[in-house]
């Protein structure tokens, strides 16, 4: 079996394609800058460790302290650029969006509670739509660098509200920056989390207005 390394991945997209929603610049310091830093640090932490050499996803899910941090850090991260794309369309595969609207009403209602719960987030850390191990779908915060992982769930959406992620455009403006997500999630990417089996091509969709 060949031996994991833990290197920063590339960017899905150009450092400016986000624009105007999020900036070249808070892509550069925040990718370039944060993210590089934790998986550096994971780097040097990892070496010689009971865990070094396995897939980033399994550190997160046994590591403890500061190594802990570091790889959620890195996942975490790297999740996020994948939940964002350039190439936004308004719509998921059917069987998301079915879930969406039978849990939470609708969608509008869906978009609303997540907002909110990232509004409400006390301090720095994540907001994630997950799967739960009953196979229903949640939003739950975490703190700092908390993973869903942790708890048996699936990650299936996140949006960082570290204020790393949207001092540069936005100050400290928290409402403003969720309102510009919204127009750059990758729904495709999330409903591939929701349903593996899907991966893009399927043309039975269910429009979701946002």
């Amino acid at each position: 079996m060949t031996k994991v390394t833990y290197e920063l991945p590339e960017l899905p997209y150009t450092v400016d394609a986000l624009e105007p929603h999020i900036s070249r610049e808070t892509l550069g310091y925040h990718y370039g800058k944060h993210h590089r830093a934790y998986v550096e640090k994971l780097k040097s932490l990892i070496v010689g460790s009971r865990l070094d050499g396995l897939p980033l996803e399994q550190v997160v899910r046994k590591a403890s302290g500061a190594l802990y941090n570091a790889a959620a850090q890195s996942w975490n991260h790297e999740f996020y650029w994948r939940c964002m794309t350039p190439r936004f369309r308004a719509d998921a595969a059917s069987p998301l969006a079915m879930a969406i609207n039978q849990q939470f009403g609708s969608f509008a209602a869906f978009q609303a509670q997540f907002t909110q719960q990232a509004l409400n987030k006390f301090g720095s850390g994540w907001t994630w739509l997950v799967r739960t191990k009953e196979g229903l779908l949640a939003i739950q915060n975490t703190d700092d660098a908390g993973n869903p992982l942790r708890r048996g769930r699936k990650p299936l959406l996140v949006c960082d509200v570290w204020e790393h992620a949207y001092y540069i455009d936005y100050r400290n403006d928290r409402a403003k920056y969720l309102k510009a997500f919204w127009n750059v999630v990758n729904w495709e990417f999330v409903a591939s989390n929701y349903l593996p089996q899907w991966a893009g091509g399927d043309k039975t969709r269910e429009m979701i207005s946002v």
